[in-house]
């Protein structure tokens, strides 16, 4: 049944990805726009410790957004995250499809906050996680170099480190920083 599942999500997955536009983006200006941030947290607990290490850096360098975190679906995130500051969502089966993707009654709740940039920090691809990234075609979709690619991403991060889990994640957070510090757009709302 599991097998089925998967073919049946890869071939919905297929299909999103054609109808998937993706906009262009202007960086590093829509990178400081941005206002509303949607994290998408990985399933394993030792990517989820990993990655908590990294919290008080994406604070600092998405400062004055709202951040989201959206944990893969069964996923024990409340034990292991901080609630302060954050918005942790965790779906439910009943935010399921049959074969696991997000359901459309779920994205339209996501859509709600109107996000401006989707950060994926899944390191190989997660079906529910590609399914919300097909459904947000108008935001910043960045990612690691993954499988996955373009219609997923908009923006792709190569890191030095193959293998290194931890130092991958701080080069996608590191690089994210960069563009929003070295932004012309941001110097000139700090000035005003």
């Amino acid at each position: 049944m599991a097998g089925l599942k998967n073919i049946s999500a890869a071939f919905r997955l297929r299909q999103m990805a054609r109808r998937c536009s993706g906009s262009l983006i202007s960086l590093p200006v829509d990178l400081v726009n941005t206002r509303n941030i949607l994290v998408l947290l990985p399933a394993g607990q030792k990517e989820l410790t990993m990655i908590k290490q990294f919290l008080p850096e994406i604070s600092r360098v998405f400062a004055g957004c709202e951040i989201y975190l959206l944990a893969a679906p069964g996923s024990q995130v409340y034990g292991i995250f901080p609630r302060k500051g954050y918005r942790i969502m965790t779906p439910s089966s009943d935010h399921l499809t049959w074969s696991g993707l997000a359901k459309k009654s779920y994205i339209a709740a996501l859509r709600k906050n109107e996000y401006d940039l989707i950060l994926d920090l899944n390191l190989s691809p997660q079906q529910f996680m590609q399914s919300i990234l097909l459904s947000f075609s108008g935001a910043i979709r960045i990612g690691g170099c993954s499988s996955l690619g373009r219609p997923y991403y908009n923006l792709e991060i190569r890191s030095k480190f193959l293998r290194d889990e931890k130092n991958i994640y701080k080069s996608i957070i590191d690089m994210i920083g960069q563009f929003r510090a070295n932004s012309p757009a941001r110097s000139e709302n700090n000035i005003n």
